[in-house]
């Protein structure tokens, strides 16, 4: 056995059949691997973000029809992340914005949303009145998450904050109803 095995190394190296597969697998291997690990972030993304949509809509259908209660903002964090089971750490990286609306005069929120970054002092929340009857009102949600795959793909491509999670919004619009 010790010298069969010699032999047949010695032979398997100079041999130089399929070499020129071995030049396609180095090349192509990696990038459909990417292609792997992209599609399966961009899919765990998607429904990260359809859970927090659906967190957030059934969230304002319950403040619409609710108009006389006086919420705050850790009420409608703890009911988002009820509705929105998907979410990781979802109490302590959700941040809520949420101001009346003029159709008529109509002034959009900051462009960059106010969101948690866990690896900052905590901050003050940054706009967040409550509405009365017939009242336009926008509530945007800002969630941070971890990528699955922070290093490669989509995941290296998303923006990241001190700790390392990247950060996913969602907005909606609602009209207070008369009670």
């Amino acid at each position: 056995m010790t010298r069969i095995m010699p032999r047949w190394l010695r032979r398997f190296g100079r041999d130089e059949e399929g070499g020129v597969l071995l030049l396609e697998f180095v090349i192509f291997v990696p990038l459909l691997f990417t292609a792997f690990l992209m599609s399966v972030e961009m899919g765990l993304y998607s429904v990260r973000h359809m859970f927090l949509d659906r967190g957030l809509d059934m969230t304002v259908r319950y403040v619409r029809l609710n108009t006389n209660v006086p919420f705050k903002h850790d009420d409608l964090k703890r009911m988002i992340c009820t509705y929105s089971g998907f979410l990781d750490d979802c109490e302590t990286t959700l941040r809520l914005e949420m101001a009346t609306l003029d159709p008529r005069n109509f002034a959009a929120f900051d462009a960059t949303p106010d969101c948690v970054d866990t690896s900052k002092p905590v901050e003050p929340v940054r706009g967040f009145t409550v509405g009365l009857e017939h009242q336009m009102m926008i509530l945007r949600a800002c969630v941070k998450f971890r990528p699955v795959f922070p290093s490669s793909g989509l995941g290296y491509e998303l923006e990241k904050d001190g700790s390392g999670r990247a950060r996913m919004t969602s907005i909606a619009a609602f009209v207070q109803e008369p009670n």
